[in-house]
């Protein structure tokens, strides 16, 4: 299908909504460090199995039935659990088989992908300034994320290697989204459901049982309502509707964002690292949404 073409004011506001994705991710980290011991698929099955409930619960408010928000083509279902389930599976595997500094840098790779490949996307064109942007995003991040340095080393090829596949699944599910424009942003309530499931098996099979414990529901809470959970119905409805560009490159704000939350709850040193790809990461977003902010036309 056709990308959908939108007035200029309601692309930038969907722009703008998928931005709060954005935000909702800086929260990860943070919140992640608040639930302490729960084993990663353990918390993945339970922050997006309450998306799903909330999601289930709009849907019996709505009156228009629960089907409704089921009756999708398997395609939008393989695109939708297969970006949900399948990237948080193999950032996980990655960071049980290799380093986290370097599997996460590996993984952080999928803003630059989705704005490179963007460009295959019906309607898209891709501008130097949206390449640069995303760049000056990356570069920030290698700062941000490299601050003890980096050693790659062939033994981890394996966490390497599963890094690589989580930012092409991530990419390739925020493009293909856009290619389903016409399928609501309610969808992503059944993706949650299902990869809540998916994680629980996971988990039985992977991992001993360590439950939240007191206050670190609390924080399960968060994920759940936040950063894994409403943050993909905003992002859907970005990739769908807004610029991609601009949210390719604006995603790398998000571990800038994280490492400043730290920094503030005391979780993390203030350094010129950080200060460096505060700069290089801002600069980056606002030249890739150059057209969106400076231009009063249509911003292909």
């Amino acid at each position: 299908m056709a990308t959908e073409q939108r007035p200029p004011a309601a692309r930038r506001r969907a722009t703008l909504i998928g931005g709060l994705a954005v935000l909702m991710w800086a929260t990860l980290a943070l919140l992640t460090a608040q639930t302490g011991q729960v084993l990663p698929f353990l918390l993945i099955a339970l922050a997006f199995g309450l998306a799903f409930i909330i999601a289930f619960g709009r849907w019996l408010a709505g009156g228009q039935g629960v089907l409704r928000h089921l009756n999708y083509p398997p395609r939008v279902w393989l695109v939708g659990v297969g970006g949900l389930f399948g990237y948080h599976f193999f950032y996980f595997l990655a960071l049980k088989n290799a380093p986290p500094v370097e599997a996460s840098l590996i993984a952080y790779l999928w803003p630059l992908l989705i704005v490179v490949f963007s460009a295959l996307l019906p309607g898209e064109r891709l501008r130097w300034w949206h390449l640069a942007g995303v760049l000056m995003g990356l570069a920030g991040t290698l700062v941000l994320v490299g601050r003890g340095g980096f050693v790659f080393q062939g033994r981890y090829a394996l966490g390497y290697g599963a890094a690589l596949v989580a930012a092409l699944i991530w990419s390739s599910y925020s493009l293909l989204s856009r290619r389903f424009a016409h399928v609501s942003s309610e969808a992503v309530g059944g993706f949650c459901g299902i990869t809540a499931v998916l994680a629980a098996f996971c988990h039985l099979a992977l991992e001993p049982p360590l439950w939240p414990q007191g206050a670190e529901w609390l924080a399960v809470l968060g994920l759940g309502l936040g950063p894994v959970g409403a943050s993909f119905f905003l992002w859907d409805h970005g990739v769908k509707h807004g610029d991609i560009h601009v949210l390719g490159a604006a995603s790398y704000l998000a571990p800038l964002l994280s490492t400043l939350l730290l920094v503030i709850a005391g979780l993390a040193p203030a350094t010129w690292q950080v200060a460096a790809a505060c700069l290089l990461i801002t600069g980056g977003a606002v030249l890739a949404a150059r057209s969106l902010l400076f231009s009063k036309g249509n911003s292909h």
